[in-house]
């Protein structure tokens, strides 16, 4: 773990995390990732590696004189729907949950202000928000901010068309291209690969019912093998690395302008003892 970098809370002595937690606004930035198959193309610590690169990046751009601080990579995440494919791990979402509080409740008795769970991987979005709600209510002084790497840039979908954008879920056109750009060496070649299957194509009884969608308003609990005998949902053809560094530069751009507000606010407004 690279203590040396000036934004690593790992790094700090305990009288320095006392002062710094008892700036207005302290805040401590948590990357989770996934150890995860990501198909024939893309490495297990895929969403890992996202996570901590995007949350580097953005904190080298903010103002070195804001009391913002990043906890080490949690890599290991809950992946149930990706469990048979060699090589996953999963933590039990009842074992998430208490992670965060625990380590939740560390930060709030150190006396940080705010903790933003910065997490890559999609499959445990829901879980984080609820574990989010649980440490909010057994710490109300801790501002909890439950956050997904994807939906940090508004205009991420000028980038990537449709049906990709919709059905590229996992290893598709996005992320090959994101790896392309920050690890060309990482062996993800994007080319012909199983994808989701079409509407009116072979294993179209693969696919939600129609009104029904894998993720977005009417979701359904998907697991991987169900859908793609290779991994893959979406399509990664077309992938590139001059794709994913613009790719990347959004996402940063996007979660710098998010933090810094956030940073620059005095939100939320303390809260009254129980």
């Amino acid at each position: 773990m690279p203590l040396r970098h000036e934004r690593h809370l790992a790094g700090l002595s305990w009288q320095r995390v006392h002062e710094q937690a008892a700036r207005p606004g302290s805040t401590v930035l948590w990357p989770f990732g996934a150890i995860e198959q990501h198909g024939p193309l893309l490495p297990l610590g895929t969403d890992a590696l996202f996570a901590e690169r995007v949350a580097d990046a953005v904190l080298e751009r903010l103002d070195p004189a804001l009391p913002i601080w990043r906890l080490p990579l949690q890599s290991i995440g809950f992946s149930p729907e990706h469990l048979g494919f060699p090589g996953t791990l999963s933590l039990p979402s009842e074992l998430m949950i208490e992670l965060v509080r625990s380590v939740g409740t560390g930060i709030a008795a150190a006396g940080f202000q705010r903790l933003v769970l910065f997490n890559a991987h999609g499959g445990q979005i829901g879980l984080l928000e609820a574990a989010a709600r649980e440490l909010r209510l057994q710490e109300p002084r801790l501002a909890v901010l439950p956050c997904f790497l994807w939906r940090g840039a508004d205009d991420l979908d000028q980038l990537i068309p449709e049906p990709e954008r919709s059905e590229g879920l996992h290893a598709g056109l996005a992320e090959t291209s994101l790896m392309l750009f920050l690890e060309p060496d990482s062996h993800a070649e994007p080319g012909a690969s199983p994808v989701l299957p079409t509407a009116d194509g072979p294993g179209a009884d693969r696919r939600p019912p129609p009104g029904w969608s894998l993720e977005g308003a009417c979701p359904c609990a998907w697991l991987t093998g169900e859908l793609s005998d290779s991994g893959v949902i979406g399509n990664p053809a077309g992938a590139s690395a001059d794709l994913g560094r613009e790719l990347f530069g959004r996402l940063v751009d996007g979660w710098e302008r998010r933090l810094d507000a956030l940073m620059r606010s005095s939100w939320p407004l303390p809260s009254s003892p129980p």
